[in-house]
């Protein structure tokens, strides 16, 4: 058994939306210091923010010895019209990471991260960590949704051979527990395996608490893990001044980890007694130019490092 821990382009503020090219760190800068703070992987992070080449993306992650651990892409499955759209940039993520991980020689294969289109529903913006009766999906939408999302995945199998890991996100359409477990009750777990966000899970189930007995009812749809730290009393200050979610991340929801609630030593475990295998990608989501992603990175690697990984 092998557990590696990567970090994603998200905690150097290029997140897959709510940023731009001309705010953003660029990739050499990012990629350097994600390698300097310890960490041996790397998700794509939002497409061009990388080179969209193989040859010149393998080159990157070469150079610095870093394995290509995934990417992100968000569809509005709800929606039947944006599923071929959404198919088709899935697909072409897909190939470029199954063709540079092939270059790389990589032993670990990276995955097709699927969300919703998270942070487009102004009611799911402004409610994050909050969500009530009301503002979830019909029952034709799920079925919809759940549709669309084993089409994504038979697809990018069928292109790439890469498995597709769905990633519940606050902000988003799946966010609360209910909503995950409904999605996995819904889908073919032969087609579509779930990318556990330990920081998203918390805000969307408004504490800690829950998590490890979700990763004992979803155990078997894990296949990738997100390490990401929740800081209660950010949320809780959140939600008393119906601040929406991107407020939150402003206000530094997602804290470095161990400064938070979430029990990484018992997550830790869980992942060991069940012979964890691949990468543990760290993400501390920051909007562009706020705090110091670089110093972050690293003290995220030395908590890691100070429970034994």
């Amino acid at each position: 058994m092998a557990i590696h821990v990567g970090n994603a382009p998200c905690s150097w503020g290029t997140l897959e939306f709510g940023s731009t090219q001309e705010d953003r760190t660029g990739y050499k800068r990012m990629l350097d210091e994600l390698t300097g703070s310890g960490y041996t992987g790397s998700e794509l992070g939002d497409w061009g923010f990388m080179p969209t080449q193989p040859d010149a993306l393998a080159a990157a992650f070469r150079s610095r010895g870093l394995t290509l651990t995934g990417a992100f892409v968000g569809v509005k499955l709800q929606d039947p019209d944006a599923h071929a759209p959404g198919t088709e940039t899935a697909v072409k993520t897909a190939r470029l990471l199954a063709q540079t991980a092939d270059i790389l020689g990589s032993a670990v294969r990276p995955f097709l991260v699927l969300a919703a289109d998270n942070g487009s529903d102004p009611t799911r913006t402004l409610n994050a960590g909050r969500i009530g009766p009301g503002m979830g999906m019909s029952d034709d939408e799920w079925a919809v949704f759940a549709r669309g999302a084993e089409a994504v995945a038979r697809a990018v199998g069928a292109a790439s051979g890469l498995r597709t890991v769905f990633h519940a996100h606050c902000a988003g359409a799946i966010e609360t527990p209910d909503e995950i477990d409904r999605l996995m009750a819904l889908t073919d777990p032969a087609l579509l395996g779930l990318v556990f966000d330990t920081g998203h899970f918390a805000y969307g189930a408004g504490g800690c608490e829950g998590i490890l007995p979700a990763l004992e009812r979803l155990a078997a749809r894990i296949e990738y893990i997100h390490f990401k730290d929740f800081a209660p009393t950010v949320g809780e200050r959140m939600k008393a001044a119906g601040m929406d979610y991107f407020q939150a991340v402003g206000a530094g929801v997602f804290c470095e980890l161990g400064q938070g609630c979430v029990d990484f030593p018992g997550v830790l475990a869980w992942l060991q007694e069940r012979s964890y295998n691949g990468f543990i990608t760290v993400e501390q989501d920051v909007l562009p130019g706020m705090g110091a992603p670089k110093e972050s990175a690293a003290r995220n690697r030395a908590y890691l490092r100070s429970i034994g990984l």
